[in-house]
């Protein structure tokens, strides 16, 4: 089973920015898909953007011209850059993975606050 450890999270201003990082143990990151979900307080688990193998890149619309999904292969690594944030973005952010099965991380708090 594949191990996702994400950092990154924490409190920032509307309008300012966020980076993630999810890092994988797995030796064929390459092959994963791999992507970012949230849950705010009462919400469902939702979509927010996903990077395949050969790099395709899909976002949610919530999201789209503010956040960009990005990895970097020789690092087992996932990135979301996340500006302009508002305080609608305030969730968990869980790393996702998939090849032949889903992985979770644990989950990284993210509070968008004046």
């Amino acid at each position: 089973q594949v191990q996702l450890v994400e950092s990154g999270g924490g409190l920032v201003q509307p309008g300012g920015s966020l980076r993630l990082s999810c890092a994988a143990s797995t030796s064929m990151f390459s092959r994963y898909s791999m992507g970012w979900y949230r849950q705010a307080p009462g919400k469902e688990r939702e979509l927010v953007a996903i990077i395949s193998s050969g790099g395709s890149t899909n976002y949610a619309i919530s999201v789209k011209g503010r956040f960009t999904i990005s990895r970097d292969n020789a690092k087992n690594t996932v990135f979301l850059q996340m500006n302009s944030l508002k305080p609608d973005d305030t969730a968990v952010y869980y790393c996702w993975s998939h090849l032949y099965r889903e992985n979770w991380g644990q989950g990284t708090q993210v509070t968008v606050s004046s």
